[in-house]
């Protein structure tokens, strides 16, 4: 698939906004009780969403997974999706939709010519992001499935947020 030259500039035009969010949305620590907040705040959000869509949540740190959950809505598809996310992010230290705006960015569509790694495996789609310890970096991912790719992004950077935002208080 060929993008535009209008489509490349949207999608560069999203790089900063996109890596500053990166450098802002970095945890001071991440237990597993942390896991099961985030994931289940992530969860009520997206149940205010209007319309309604059941989303797919997974959180792993260091390869283990803390916390997954499935809502009604969803499919194996999801799944799928949350594996080859994670998988990019892990791999390349930056959230999902960057990765898939900056390929955007020079005229790309699929990981496996820049980066050497199977579609089968790995995804460039908005929802998965860095699991980032201030000082440390990326320790795993959060990853959200069964949005369009700037909402998956969009509620996952939300719930990181007003995650941070209560840590230090």
């Amino acid at each position: 698939m060929s993008l535009t030259p209008q489509q490349r500039e949207e999608a560069a035009a999203l790089l900063p906004r996109l890596l500053e969010d990166e450098k802002e949305l970095q945890f001071p620590r991440f237990t597993n009780d942390d896991a099961l907040t985030l994931g289940n705040n992530l969860i009520q959000l997206a149940k205010t969403r209007v319309p309604f869509k059941g989303i797919s949540v997974s959180i792993t740190r260091s390869g283990q997974n803390l916390f997954q959950h499935a809502m009604e809505g969803t499919t194996v598809d999801n799944e799928n999706w949350i594996r080859r996310k994670t998988n990019a992010v892990v791999r390349l230290q930056h959230s999902s939709y960057y990765l898939g705006r900056l390929l955007a960015s020079k005229g790309e569509t699929e990981m496996e010519k820049t980066y050497q790694v199977p579609t089968a495996d790995y995804a460039c789609h908005g929802g998965a992001f860095p699991l980032l310890i201030k000082d440390v970096g990326c320790i795993g991912a959060i990853v959200v499935s069964g949005l369009k790719q700037d909402e998956d992004h969009a509620l996952v950077t939300q719930g990181i947020r007003e995650m941070i935002a209560t840590m230090k208080q």
